[in-house]
Formats: C-alpha cells, sequence, structure tokens
C-alpha cells in the first residue's frame, strides 16, 4: 500500500510544476500524492488526476499592481514576504493543517512558510525543498540577489569569511520580516523556532535540491542531509505535442531563435510588452528565423502581419521545442533553465527577479551562454549579443556538453527514492 503526501507550493507555474512532475512519478510507484496550493491551480492539478487540497493566499498573484512590485529588478523579495505572505500566515496554516490530516509525509516549496509549523506541531514526517540554488544562501557560492547582482561575483572571490559576514548582515536585516511567524509559533505552543527565511525553512530529516548538478555542489554551509535530485521536469504530460502550425513552422527553414519569459510572474508585468517589442526589431536587424511564445495576455501580441520567418504562438512545451531551437531567450527562471540546459542550446537570459539573476550567472559560468540585462534590453544591444552567441561556436559546444550530463540525471527517479528511503526510516523508527 503506497504512502499519502501532501505537496504544499506557492508561487507561478514555475513553482507549480516540478511539483506535478514529482506527485506524477510519487503515483506511478503507487502512492497517493495530492497537492496543496492556491485555489486557482485546482484544474491543472486534478487534470492530472492528482488530488487537490486549496490552501490561501491565492488571488493576489493575479493583480497587476502586485506583480508589477515583485518582479521590478531593483526589488527585494520583502515585499512579497511582507505583504503577501506573512499576513496571510494564520490563513496557509489553518487550510494546511486540514490537507495535511491523514497523511503519511509533507512536502514543502521554499515560500510555503506554514509548512515547517504544520509538520512539527502534528509530528509528521517533513521534506523541504529547493528550486534553485540561490535558497541556500550560501557563504561559500554567495548568490546574485535582484538589487546587488554583481556584488555575487565579488563575494565569490573574496571567500566564504566575507559571505559569512554579509550572510550575518542579511539575517538581521530580515530579523524583523517573519515576526508574524513566531507569534503564531507561540499560540500554537511551539518554540521559537530558527530564522523562517533561512535555516528554519530546512528540514532535520530531509532537502530536496531539486536542480542540476552543474548549477551547483554542495557546499559545506548546506544543510547536512541535502539531496541533489537533478531538475523535475514538467510541461503537460508528454500528451500535448506541438501543433501542426509550430510544425509546419519549424520545418520550413533553419531552426529559429525562441523567445520567452516563462511561466513566470515576468510574462504578467509590464516589462513583457518591451521584451516582446525589442526582441522583435532585434531579428529584423539579424534577419533571423524566430519564434516568439507570447502567453495569453494581449498586451505582449505582437503587431501583424508578422515579418517572413517570424511566428508567434500562446504557449509550447519546452521539452519538445527547445531541441528544435538555434537558442533561446529567456528570463532565467529555473524551470526554463533546467529545459535549455537538457536541449543543450545556447542561452540569452535576461533576469528579472527573485531567483533569475543568480541562475543567470550559474548558467554563464558554465559557458553555454550569455546575460543582458533588463535595463539594457534594447534592440540593437540584443542584435550584438544574441549575433555573438550564433556566431561563436564554443557557446554551442559547451551547451552540448552540459546536456551530456543534464540528460543522465533522474530528477524524478532520484527524488521519489529519496522520499521512500524516508518512509521506510520512519517506519524503523516507529517499530
Amino acid at each position: 500500500m503506497g504512502n499519502r503526501v501532501v505537496i504544499t507550493t506557492f508561487g507561478s507555474f514555475g513553482d507549480l510544476n516540478p511539483y506535478l512532475g514529482l506527485a506524477l512519478g510519487l503515483r506511478a510507484r503507487g502512492h497517493d500524492p495530492a497537492i496543496a496550493t492556491a485555489e486557482s491551480y485546482r484544474p491543472f492539478v486534478e487534470a492530472e488526476g492528482i488530488g487537490f487540497r486549496p490552501v490561501r493566499p491565492d488571488r493576489n498573484l493575479h493583480d497587476t499592481e502586485v506583480v508589477r512590485r515583485i518582479v521590478n529588478p531593483g526589488r527585494t523579495p520583502g515585499y512579497l514576504m511582507k505583504e503577501l505572505l506573512f499576513p496571510r500566515l494564520q490563513e496557509s496554516y489553518e487550510d494546511l493543517s486540514k490537507a495535511t490530516r491523514g497523511a503519511d509525509v509533507l512536502l514543502t516549496h521554499p515560500l510555503t512558510f506554514a509548512g515547517p509549523l504544520v509538520a512539527e506541531k502534528v509530528s509528521i514526517p517533513w521534506v523541504s525543498t529547493v528550486l534553485a540554488p540561490v535558497s541556500f544562501f550560501s557563504a561559500y557560492d554567495f548568490p546574485a540577489l535582484p538589487v546587488f547582482t554583481r556584488l555575487a561575483v565579488v563575494l565569490r572571490r573574496l571567500g566564504p569569511g566575507t559571505g559569512r559576514a554579509v550572510v550575518g548582515l542579511a539575517k538581521r536585516a530580515t530579523r524583523h520580516w517573519p515576526e508574524p511567524v513566531g507569534r503564531l509559533r507561540a499560540e500554537i505552543g511551539l518554540s521559537p523556532g530558527k530564522h523562517p527565511i533561512h535555516e528554519g525553512q530546512f528540514s532535520p530529516e530531509l532537502v530536496l535540491a531539486m536542480f542540476s548538478r552543474v548549477l551547483a555542489e554542495p557546499r559545506p554551509d548546506w544543510p547536512p542531509n541535502t539531496r541533489i535530485t537533478g531538475h523535475v521536469f514538467y510541461d503537460g504530460s508528454g500528451r500535448d505535442g506541438l501543433s501542426p502550425d509550430l510544425e509546419r513552422f519549424l520545418a520550413s527553414g533553419p531552426a529559429p531563435v525562441v523567445f520567452t519569459l516563462g511561466t513566470s510572474l515576468v510574462g504578467k508585468g509590464p516589462a513583457a510588452g518591451s521584451f516582446y517589442r525589442e526582441s522583435l526589431k532585434a531579428t529584423r536587424i539579424l534577419k533571423l528565423r524566430s519564434l516568439f511564445l507570447v502567453g495569453n495576455d494581449p498586451k505582449n501580441h505582437l503587431p501583424v502581419p508578422l515579418p517572413e520567418g517570424v511566428a508567434a504562438v500562446d504557449r509550447a512545451p519546452y521539452s519538445k521545442l527547445f531541441p528544435r531551437a538555434a537558442a533561446v531567450v529567456h528570463q532565467g527562471g529555473i524551470g526554463a533553465i533546467g529545459h535549455a540546459l537538457r536541449a543543450g542550446r545556447p542561452q540569452l537570459v535576461v533576469p528579472f527577479a527573485v531567483d533569475q539573476p543568480d541562475n543567470a550567472l550559474r548558467v554563464q559560468r558554465l559557458g553555454g551562454a550569455e546575460i543582458l540585462y533588463p535595463r539594457q534590453y534594447t534592440a540593437p544591444r540584443v542584435a550584438r549579443r544574441l549575433g555573438g552567441l550564433l556566431a561563436e561556436s564554443e557557446y554551442a559546444r559547451r551547451a552540448g556538453e552540459v546536456a551530456g550530463v543534464v540528460r543522465l540525471e533522474d530528477g524524478v527517479g532520484d527524488a521519489c527514492d529519496a522520499i521512500e528511503q524516508l518512509f521506510a526510516s520512519s517506519r524503523r523508527g516507529r517499530a
């Protein structure tokens, strides 16, 4: 008989998709997974036959002003946490407590701050996860933050001593942000606990790092029970192929450059329209075949008729599209990063917020990608950077080498193995 696994997450589709992939993997092994997240994601979860449990907050991520403030390149994650998540912590805790009744294990996302409280209160085995290396905030591999992107390069050169000092400053600067967590812990009879944003987000039992080892190797200050699984991929369970029109476009000429803002909130923000307009101008300068994934927001749609050799669609599965691209231009979300790495295609990364600047520096370091920051994203600069990316064969060679490593990883299988080992150890502990 399988185990009942509750997986809780919060954010964009990029924060949902890996957990859908994991849930499908667990179900294939005979377990009973359910995803606990915002009500608006119910149709997508239930379409896969996975159980759904609603957890607040829900509607804020669909508000234009909220999206603008989250994806502002000069803003820290403080707004997301202080204004959206911590004020709704009591509601999240109530909903997640209900969702985990009868469950055998709880698996949490870095932003589901109610999760550790629920796990501790009801004494349920707890697995925490991270989707990108930035969550570890390591002094040995200091992350690039949206506000101080280039500082990371300096700190990495100065070494862990300087990194530890900056990490300490960051903890002191954020010490008041999670005060609602401390108050709720006291109300439900728990001890103060660790800093919820830093070490408090990590389970003492198992931490799954759901990204490729090419992006980061374990560091001395990572939680000791961390397991790097590789990327956990999901883009529709493979049911959805490329549309006939898109297949015809791809077959009609050389591989196109693909432009996308992924599933992240960037695609809903005010910068999205500018990204697509400047990208289209750049393709005209270079006379490139190109494909735009513009989503369903009308303000992102390109003027018609499009130039010859240019196509635009709402969406397409990355796993089937990226291997047929000449290069991929995207915002640096960890999902797009993973798919582009596996496809072995050069990347031009335009990082906006949250983990994107750090992801961008990591793929640039691998040698198959370049970075162009949003404030620099004008057609002439895009044309120069993209032209160089396509003309220099070293980018394609390095991207191909990295792809060989990523394709050997089995993110779903390794994550499922680790969770099942936790089940086994929990049963031995109860025996």
